[in-house]
């Protein structure tokens, strides 16, 4: 197979994956575009390895290992921090995300909800 055919796929994939990450207003496909783009950088590592002869043997196979290892973990913090948004907000729409809120306002909680909810004091009475 000519090497041409797996680079411009590797285009085409990765530029879905953008078009993806900049159109898309749900957090979960946005995810999905991050991972298309680097699926598509996987790509491009193994076929670099099997057509450029290089000083390390394999080595843009153990980058594409590095990658979806990097993939996983990503996937795995993506979607705590989509959980938690979505426990939050009952959205996960990212364009409706204030990032310079407090908590005790996203909660609807006023100030004499977030007194009465407060720790006990010293006396183990609550306030």
């Amino acid at each position: 197979m000519h090497p041409v055919i797996p680079y411009v796929v590797a285009a085409g994939l990765f530029g879905l994956g953008c078009y993806g990450v900049l159109v898309r207003r749900n957090a979960v496909l946005l995810l999905m575009a991050v991972e298309l783009m680097l699926n598509a950088v996987n790509l491009v590592f193994v076929t670099a390895d099997t057509t450029v002869r290089a000083a390390l043997p394999h080595s843009g196979q153990v980058f594409a290992l590095f990658v979806i290892v990097l993939a996983a973990a990503e996937v795995g913090v993506g979607l705590a921090i989509v959980l938690q948004l979505y426990r939050l907000r009952r959205s996960v729409v990212v364009d409706e995300v204030l990032l310079d809120e407090k908590i005790d306002d996203v909660a609807g909680l006023d100030n004499d909800e977030t007194a009465r909810h407060a720790a006990p004091g010293p006396t183990g009475a609550a306030r």
